[in-house]
């Protein structure tokens, strides 16, 4: 029943983002740099002649799910983007779970991104290393270290992140592994599509009782479109969701993108260019 609203508010401000107002035009500023944040599962960061700041909102959708991913399965996740200069990005974002009782519980994370190789341009290679912080559904605290990685044409993205999370709480693994890759080519105009794909909690490869439950993989289609003169964007990805090894413990409640059972999962992502404002 949570299938269509998802798809349908994605559709619904696609369409009316078409009388949004035209954003300032930066130095340097084309299709690529125009997309703030072009994948759902994989964190790009920004550059002098992206778009400063943005604020967005993720929805998700997840067949044969369990708490606290969401509520009949139906995921929110708010987020805020911004340029600190110097080649440093900040990303912060808040998710909220429905469970069965109705009830909601959020959880918190921020960090801050560095590009240590390029960035200093819109297109071309960059290579960054970010630090930051969360605390998840169940109060837990962490800190997490992010590699990002991107190759950006005027045709082509490619990008991938790695993440090391280390939880301070009872039952956690030592470190958790979070790795994703997204490649999108320019098919017409500012309309991007192609595969993402996203593991979480890697460990569970390696460690016999990984504490989130196993290695979870997805692989699936996605597409971005960055309507002109809009300060909208917009981002829509999907797959199947697979667990690669199965741990005997129970799962935590860390912040996670995947479901806790086998199924497929959707999201979406609006993406609101803050710029000029």
């Amino acid at each position: 029943m949570h299938k269509i609203p998802i798809v349908f508010l994605f559709l619904l401000i696609l369409t009316m983002s078409t009388f949004g107002q035209e954003p300032k035009k930066r130095p340097g500023m084309d299709a690529v740099s125009k997309a703030v944040q072009p994948f759902l599962f994989s964190v790009t960061t920004l550059t002098p002649g992206d778009r400063p700041w943005s604020i967005n909102y993720a929805g998700g959708y997840g067949e044969r799910v369990s708490d606290p991913f969401g509520y009949s399965g139906i995921g929110q996740e708010f987020a805020l983007k911004g340029y600190l200069g110097n080649r440093f990005t900040l990303y912060a974002k808040t998710a909220f779970g429905f469970s069965d009782g109705q009830s909601v519980s959020s959880a918190q994370q921020v960090e801050v991104i560095r590009d240590l190789i390029g960035g200093k341009n819109n297109l071309g290679f960059r290579f960054g290393l970010g630090l930051g912080g969360s605390l998840d559904y169940d109060n837990v605290g962490a800190i997490f270290s992010r590699l990002t990685m991107a190759y950006d044409t005027s045709f082509w993205r490619l990008n991938g992140n790695i993440i090391f999370e280390k939880a301070f709480g009872n039952n956690r693994d030592a470190i958790d592994v979070i790795t994703s890759v997204g490649i999108q080519y320019r098919l017409w105009g500012t309309l991007f599509a192609g595969v993402e794909a996203l593991g979480e909690d890697l460990e569970g490869f390696w460690e016999e009782n990984e504490t989130e439950g196993g290695a979870k993989l997805l692989i699936g289609p996605s597409v971005n479109l960055s309507p002109k003169d809009s300060r909208f964007s917009f981002s829509l990805c999907g797959g199947p969701v697979f667990f690669a090894t199965r741990s005997p413990v129970g799962r935590s409640d860390a912040i996670r993108d995947l479901p806790q059972q086998n199924g497929y999962t959707l999201q979406a992502r609006v993406v609101y260019d803050l710029s000029g404002i």
